[in-house]
């Protein structure tokens, strides 16, 4: 809930923000003396840019605005009194660009959006050069050479084709892009904005699309590129990069290793270690000496000895599409007949990843496997996959989370009589979905800030999401052209199927997947006499963030899986 600063050289620890209502939701330096962070207010996801001095005398709101939310653009790293955000203040559908004073708040419009812009990036000095627009369902990629001029175009590609800028090269001609064109796989080129071509190929991978490169700004070069499949993983460009990454895996074995931030000289690392059984810690590390300096156990409480291990898996669906996951099992438990939780990821157009997922080890530790399924639809397998699960929610979508636990009861670990389905979002969608449209498979389940009637979910969707609308009946489906598909694939139509225990938990200001989507199935269930159990937060949005709502939640989740899950046969 608040943001604290440890002075190295006396360890002195301060206490900066005084939150008591909100938990912050992400923080940086404004130069040397600040801090500055993001707040909403009960969930509306209206975030506020704050400044807190490092001295703990007072933070402050530098965007005071009702409904209007902000976000960072760029911190300026070389001008200690700005920064650069976006905010919607003018127009809540769409977002300018202002420069905003970190002591006093006060704010410069750069940039005006002319309704249709999503997305804006700055070069290595600071200065506004490309705009991302969506304009007839297109991506347009608007580009200047200085501030003085005013924006072209100079790449046009359908949605579904991946053309994202990342960073501009060290001379800010050139641009560093992650895309997909002419290809499945998203890998990283250098693009020249002046004759428009992709001219060089940086990195590609053959399974797992491609979009993170490494730097070093002082001398100008790129070090490697990271990709993720099982895990993350790095190649490296440059001897001195790659020889600091083995050196820090030699002193820190058994983790992963991320170099987080770099001081300007680039003689300091900030790094972070983490695992699947521990948050791990935060380290200085002197390039030059090779010298770790711990600055802080994430979560030593832990015995990583308790913690269950996440291992990658994939199966085959029915369909013979190679479908990978994670599986976590219980500790000290033969993996055998065991009760399971399918926990589907939200989005749907994200993907589970390997590490610490304080959920899972809250299951497994009461002796609940716990299956995650990169079903068709998530991102990160390339753009086949990804579009497999264009209008496919309640469908192949589903078919692929059913396969996973046919695939964990064939191998003998699942007991078929003690499955749960539990999942925030989209896969709080899929656990209704799972419930309604396969109900012999689950015992019970847990639907956490999840659409249960897919016409309401795209009457109410944020204005800023305004300009995504298309897409999302691209994706998902259109109410009036897929009136149909949407009605078979929305479980508020299909209550009577429901039949197992079910666990509804929403934000009351959410404004993604708005509390009427959860009422609307708790009373048409509770109307047919089926057991609902519904949890409402007044101070919560789309997910809860206050840690006395989500010890609360977490209790009730405990209590609910024990009664209709762990029950033995």
């Amino acid at each position: 809930m608040n943001i604290f600063v440890k002075d190295l050289s006396n360890n002195k620890i301060t206490r900066v923000t005084n939150a008591t209502s909100r938990d912050v939701s992400g923080y940086f330096w404004g130069g040397n003396s600040r801090i500055i962070y993001g707040q909403d207010s009960g969930g509306d996801e209206n975030f506020h840019t704050f400044s807190a001095p490092l001295d703990g005398s007072g933070a402050v709101d530098l965007t005071p605005y009702e409904n209007t939310r902000t976000n960072l653009l760029d911190d300026l790293e070389n001008d200690e009194d700005h920064i650069l955000i976006t905010m919607n203040k003018r127009d809540q559908r769409s977002f300018d660009v202002y420069k905003l004073n970190i002591t006093n708040g006060e704010n410069e419009l750069i940039a005006q959006n002319p309704g249709d812009i999503v997305g804006w990036m700055t070069d290595n000095d600071g200065q506004l050069r490309i705009a991302i627009a969506v304009r007839n369902g297109n991506n347009v990629i608007l580009y200047r050479k200085n501030e003085q001029e005013i924006f072209r175009p100079i790449k046009t590609t359908d949605f579904r084709t991946t053309f994202a800028p990342l960073f501009f090269d060290f001379d800010n001609r050139k641009i560093y892009v992650a895309s997909n064109i002419e290809r499945d796989k998203t890998a990283v080129y250098l693009f020249n904005p002046d004759n428009q071509k992709l001219e060089e190929l940086i990195f590609e991978h053959p399974d797992v699309d491609v979009s993170q490169l490494l730097r070093s700004k002082k001398r100008k070069i790129i070090t490697g590129a990271g990709y993720y499949s099982d895990k993350a993983h790095y190649v490296f460009f440059d001897d001195i990069r790659e020889e600091i990454q083995s050196d820090l895996e030699q002193q820190l074995s058994g983790y992963q290793v991320a170099v987080t931030d770099l001081n300007k000289d680039e003689t300091k690392m900030i790094v972070r270690t983490y695992s699947d059984r521990s948050l791990g810690a935060g380290y200085i590390y002197d390039i030059e000496s090779r010298k770790l300096n711990k600055i802080a156990e994430v979560s030593p409480w832990f015995d990583e000895n308790n913690m269950a291990a996440m291992t990658p898996i994939s199966f085959t669906s029915r369909d013979g599409l190679t479908i990978n996951g994670y599986l976590s099992l219980p500790v000290g438990k033969k993996a055998k007949n065991l009760p399971v939780v399918l926990n589907p990821h939200g989005g749907p157009w994200a993907r589970d990843h390997w590490g610490f997922n304080p959920e899972i080890q809250f299951l497994t530790n009461r002796g609940i496997a716990v299956l995650q399924v990169n079903f068709r639809g998530s991102t990160g397998y390339g753009r086949q996959f990804w579009e497999k699960g264009f209008k496919q929610w309640g469908r192949q979508m589903q078919d692929d989370l059913t396969d996973a636990v046919d695939w964990l009861v064939k191998q003998g670990i699942a007991d078929p009589k003690r499955v749960a389905i539990y999942g925030a979002s989209y896969g709080g969608y899929a656990t209704l979905a799972g419930l309604t449209f396969t109900p012999d498979v689950y015992a019970c389940g847990i639907d956490y800030v999840g659409p249960s009637n897919l016409f309401t979910l795209m009457e109410t969707l944020p204005p800023y999401w305004e300009s995504e609308r298309e897409r999302f009946y691209i994706m998902v489906g259109d109410p009036v052209r897929d009136y149909k598909l949407l009605r078979q694939i929305s479980p508020i139509f299909h209550v009577d199927n429901i039949t197992a225990p079910l666990f509804v938990a929403q934000g009351a200001n959410d404004p993604r997947v708005k509390k009427d989507e959860s009422d609307q199935i708790v009373k048409a269930l509770r109307s047919r006499g089926v057991n609902v159990e519904y949890m409402v937060k007044e101070n919560e949005g789309h997910g809860f963030m206050n840690q006395e709502n989500k010890f609360d939640f977490y209790e009730k989740m405990e209590l609910f899986l024990k009664k209709h899950l762990l029950k033995e046969n």
